[in-house]
């Protein structure tokens, strides 16, 4: 059965002792923070550079019209192939690929390619073919009768979205079961295919929450569009600091980030005495409470240090203002992908495996239409102790990553002599999502 639990590594794992990582962690933010201090005194991330052009043969080909069509088809076979498998395949994960496509495949498949490749779903999102399939057959192509999306909309279909997907996978006793995979991917494709009818395909890119996260993530990707379209490679820190944040984008972040802490919290001895000898309503009752918490103590502390923020500093004369909670929201993506690896770098190398060998009998029919039928999965193919090492890393660079952001966001909003002072309380709540994460995935 898949077990949706990320990060196999523990603390007898980690070859120094965990006390030692956690305070090694929490430094290395502490450090970082002293040296931007000292080494970054004006901005540098806003600064348009514009990055080194792309080759214009390679260009040519990430635009071409036949590059989408490929990737739309793809995005299509693997959509069609996950609700055949969930409709028509084994009853459980151990027989059917479906919930490892869905979970482990495009939920967790997403940061890498996104990272490496940029806002590679909004390419391949089958539901924007289903969709203009359908205005085409039945509705206006071209898109002129539909409604322009209010601005107070923002985000929050997506937010939406992504608690229902997080919810299902972190707090549903069934998720892995094929008929859950089922019923989540039909119900969520139908909402989005019919909010589309509605606004068009501009729909997708505030309203789906795989599409809404994977370009969120592609904000780091070492690629980038110049206003006149020209592909370039850039600094990653530089598309980050570009993104506009509303509060709708800052609580996407909330969500991403609060779900990643409650999957740790999860996995402690504290939690499992917590549940223990419960019923399934009151375990869904108590996850739902928990994961609701985790959320809402990300965005109290974040918010209370972001304003603490600009109760210690004076603005410049000279910068565009911003409110603190927006003006920072953008340096805990970084944090947000150190927590993503750090939890599912296991999941994505053992369980991983299991979507191409159950591909060759997706329908559980004895097949062995790929020749893996009868491979295994390899679970010595990465180290307890690489996983373990990989977690406080990704957390630990994660966050110094998210300092440089903040800090140059700082020194571009407060007067120089405030700017140190500003950064206090912001410096110490990622101390302790430092300390935190690491205590959660490899201490418990």
């Amino acid at each position: 059965m898949l077990v949706l639990a990320h990060g196999l590594g523990g603390r007898s794992d980690l070859p120094v002792p965990l006390w030692l990582a956690l305070y090694g962690g929490g430094a290395a933010v502490v450090v970082s923070f002293v040296a931007l201090g000292v080494l970054w005194p004006t901005p540098r991330l806003d600064r348009d550079t514009g990055g080194g052009p792309l080759p214009g043969g390679l260009q040519r080909l990430v635009d071409a019209a036949a590059t989408t069509v490929v990737l739309r088809v793809v995005g299509l076979a693997l959509l069609g192939a996950t609700i055949a498998a969930a409709a028509f395949g084994g009853g459980n994960s151990a027989n059917n690929p479906a919930p490892t496509w869905l979970y482990v495949w495009l939920w967790v498949g997403l940061v890498p390619a996104s990272l490496l490749l940029g806002p590679v779903w909004r390419r391949m999102n089958p539901l924007r073919v289903i969709s203009a399939t359908l205005a085409r057959l039945f509705g206006d192509p071209h898109e002129q009768g539909v409604r322009p999306l209010p601005p107070a909309l923002g985000y929050w279909p997506a937010v939406v979205g992504l608690l229902v997907f997080l919810w299902l996978e972190l707090v549903y006793d069934r998720a892995s079961q094929p008929s859950t995979v089922l019923f989540f991917v039909g119900v969520y494709g139908m909402v989005q295919v019919a909010a589309s009818t509605m606004y068009g395909q501009t729909w997708y890119a505030r309203g789906d929450a795989f599409e809404v996260y994977s370009t969120l993530l592609a904000r780091l990707a070492p690629w980038g569009r110049r206003a006149d379209g020209r592909i370039v490679a850039r600094n990653p820190l530089r598309g980050l600091a570009d993104l506009t944040v509303d509060s709708s984008l800052t609580a996407v972040v909330y969500v991403l980030l609060g779900s990643a802490a409650f999957d740790g919290l999860t996995r402690t001895v504290w939690w499992e005495q917590l549940t223990a000898g419960h019923d399934r309503l009151a375990l869904a009752v108590i996850g739902t409470l928990g994961l609701a918490g985790a959320i809402g103590v990300v965005a109290v502390t974040y918010v209370a240090a972001t304003r603490g923020a600009a109760t210690l500093a004076t603005p410049r004369p000279d910068a565009r203002w911003m409110p603190p909670p927006k003006a920072f929201a953008h340096s805990l993506v970084p944090i947000t992908v150190g927590y993503t690896i750090a939890h599912y770098f296991s999941l994505l190398i053992f369980q991983g495996q299991a979507g191409y060998t159950l591909a060759s009998d997706p329908l559980n029919t004895g097949a062995n239409l790929l020749g893996t039928a009868d491979w295994q999965i390899n679970y010595t193919a990465v180290s307890p102790q690489t996983i373990a090492l990989v977690q406080v890393a990704a957390i630990v660079a994660g966050h110094v990553v998210g300092v440089v952001a903040a800090h140059d966001r700082a020194v571009g909003l407060f007067r120089r002599s405030d700017t140190t002072r500003a950064q206090y309380p912001l410096l110490a709540v990622m101390v302790l999502y430092t300390i935190g994460g690491i205590a959660l995935l490899v201490g418990a």
